[in-house]
């Protein structure tokens, strides 16, 4: 998809039960929902087309389920090292919960009690870059939000406490690149929803002529 450098495409998962009440979801495997499951399908039309050298996935079934409702399933790969951040004791916990107890607490500062530490988290995105620098043409990743928005911030030669500033929404896509030279890794798209927004606003206008 890029003439000149090769570009890392990041795909979010699709909606889970915890997303819509915004509990921390890391290892608990939950499925996607109805929801979760269209726009799934939506981002495999987004990228409809495209042909990546490599196909990686989380071994977790909401990152499985949308690589294969968008079309990579037979040709995907899994890699334990994309699997969302272990929460430890704040595994299915709200971060406003959360806050109540430790008014201070930063979850890509402080990581998790009885889980990983940015630290953690950072050499597993570290691994995952090498991996995907080594592969001639371009790759598409399924995987979480707070671990895609660790491995924005490493691929562009940032601590894992910058993730903070990425935002990342359900089945978005984003793209890692690089500049002008290969020792120039650049963010060439991030958390781009258009997909799902266009197919919103034409079953809006649907239900508007019909009503």
């Amino acid at each position: 998809m890029s003439a000149t450098f090769p570009i890392i495409y990041l795909a979010r998962h699709g909606e889970t039960a915890w997303t819509i009440t915004g509990q921390h979801t890391g290892l608990t495997d939950l499925p996607l929902t109805e929801r979760g499951e269209s726009n799934a399908r939506k981002l495999g039309e987004r990228l409809n087309g495209a042909t990546f050298a490599k196909v990686f996935t989380s071994p977790l079934r909401r990152a499985m389920r949308t690589c294969e409702l968008a079309g990579f399933g037979p040709v995907a790969e899994t890699d334990v090292d994309l699997v969302e951040w272990d929460y430890g004791e704040y595994e299915g916990r709200r971060t406003v919960d959360i806050l109540r107890e430790r008014p201070d607490w930063q979850l890509f500062r402080d990581g998790c009690p009885g889980g990983e530490s940015p630290e953690q988290v950072a050499t597993r995105a570290d691994r995952v870059v090498q991996r995907v620098r080594r592969v001639t043409g371009d790759v598409l990743l399924f995987s979480s939000a707070h671990f895609l928005r660790v491995l924005a911030a490493r691929w562009i030669g940032l601590e894992a406490i910058f993730g903070r500033s990425f935002m990342l929404s359900t089945a978005s896509l984003s793209a890692l690149s690089y500049e002008s030279k290969a020792d120039q890794p650049a963010i060439q798209l991030w958390n781009d929803t258009g997909h799902v927004l266009a197919s919103k606003e034409q079953q809006a206008c649907s239900e508007h002529v019909t009503a």
